[in-house]
């Protein structure tokens, strides 16, 4: 499936990419910025494989996280989810559905295979407030073992997607 936005001014700002690992798994993302009439659209394209026995059929949450780092176990270190705002709140289950890192799930098949494709409105690669390039350690695109149900949870409760799988630093391109 192919998402195109449609304006005769829609202007590529800003580009970025994250390749995603983990245990036998592998993944790239490319993250492509649109100006139409002065408003910031996101295009995210992630295409996934994996071991189906590791990565499952079905649908797995992705998630902006709000640090960098995937390089420590579990990929703890890329902290909760991105929430900038001046209200921020980075938890991945108590404040879930309303983050600006929220995405849709991404559907695996049978063999293990793939592909997201969304637009958001809730980042942007370019300067200010909610740019998922800007913050000083970075973000990192993660994908978790589990559906995401887009609700809130408690918190430490993994009801956002549970267990991180693969991890990416997104990262300027």
């Amino acid at each position: 499936m192919s998402v195109q936005l449609h304006a005769d001014n829609q202007i590529v700002t800003a580009k970025a990419k994250a390749e995603v690992n983990g245990p036998d798994m592998t993944g790239t993302a490319v993250f492509t910025e649109y100006d139409v009439d002065g408003w910031k659209y996101v295009h995210i394209r992630l295409e996934l494989s994996g071991k189906p026995e590791t990565l499952k059929p079905g649908k797995h949450a992705v998630h902006i996280h709000e640090k960098g780092d995937c390089e420590c176990e579990g990929f703890k270190c890329a902290g909760g989810h991105f929430d900038p705002g001046p209200s921020g709140n980075s938890d991945p289950d108590a404040n879930h559905g309303y983050h600006a890192g929220d995405l849709p799930n991404i559907v695996v098949d049978e063999s293990g295979k793939g592909v997201l494709e969304t637009i958001t409105t809730r980042v942007t690669l370019s300067d200010g407030p909610v740019s998922i390039l800007q913050p000083e350690e970075g973000t990192s695109l993660m994908v978790h073992a589990n559906e995401d149900p887009h609700t809130p949870g408690e918190t430490g409760s993994g009801h956002s997607g549970g267990p991180r799988l693969a991890c990416g630093k997104i990262e300027k391109a």
